[in-house]
């Protein structure tokens, strides 16, 4: 069965304080760093790039809590209000401020129960917003980190493993409604200092795309309910966060060829 994770639920931690202090971490890291510098784990970005991403991200969060947001009329409203990205650092600095200081206010003001409008069908609620960012906010941290060339910082080990089980739970599990799913293996996530441990069913979606006629064939996880790992990936808890996210960790991975390959096309999708 799926492990129960310490740390998880969302009022286990302050996950207000925790936005606020890794997008200052975040902003502080970018401030000194050449705004073309690449980004290792999002090989796509800059430095500049990585700035307006969270900025825009936590602008948009802020107006769906604060516009109660249900519908997508709603969202369209609130993304048609964005601002336009600035041209220079200071002010990109002081919107990224702007934006982790409304999102904040947004999530202290609202109870995890109360209904808004998110891109994960299951939970439409405030409270998914409030796990998310948590865990938008200290990756991309990281993300600021190893683009100045710099050793990601601690991460806290509650935060490590509620950004694992978010993963699992949500950021693998999305396929077309459309689509076809076959389960390949059964993966195994083992935090080493901390001996907790995640069952994951690793698979693949795949079909023809009913308007574009395009041809998919995309990597799926999903918590799994029973079974026998054929795969296990070992860490401490921070490094297999990061590890699972894409970013800076390294784990030990044993098990058959197939679903170690099943376990990798997860991986290696990333995790923006």
């Amino acid at each position: 069965m799926p492990v129960s994770v310490p740390g998880t639920n969302v009022r286990d931690m302050d996950r207000e304080a925790i936005i606020e202090t890794e997008s200052e971490r975040f902003a502080e890291v970018l401030a000194d760093a050449p705004s073309d510098a690449r980004v290792p784990s999002c090989p796509d970005w800059t430095a500049g790039d990585l700035l307006w991403h969270l900025t825009e991200v936590q602008l948009f969060w802020a107006g769906i809590l604060g516009r109660d947001a249900r519908t997508e009329a709603d969202v369209e409203a609130v993304e048609n209000s964005k601002p336009e990205r600035p041209t220079g650092l200071a002010a990109s600095l002081a919107l990224r401020r702007q934006a982790t200081e409304s999102l904040v206010a947004e999530l202290r003001r609202l109870d995890d129960s109360e209904p808004r409008w998110s891109w994960f069908d299951p939970d439409q609620t405030v409270g998914f917003t409030r796990r998310m960012q948590t865990y938008e906010a200290t990756m991309h941290r990281v993300d600021a980190e190893l683009a100045a060339g710099l050793a990601a910082g601690p991460i806290a080990p509650d935060v490590a493993a509620g950004a694992i089980g978010h993963g699992i739970e949500v950021m693998w599990g999305w396929m077309a409604d459309w689509a076809t799913y076959e389960p390949k293996a059964i993966g195994e996530f083992v935090a080493t200092d901390t001996d907790q441990r995640w069952l994951v069913e690793l698979g693949r979606w795949f079909g023809t795309g009913p308007e574009s006629g395009n041809q998919f064939d995309e990597p799926r996880a999903v918590p799994a309910i029973s079974g026998t790992p054929t795969v296990t990936a070992r860490a401490p808890v921070v490094d297999l966060a990061l590890w699972a996210w894409g970013r800076a960790g390294s784990a030990e991975i044993s098990g058959d060829p197939d679903s170690r390959r099943a376990l990798d096309a997860v991986i290696s999708q990333g995790m923006p």
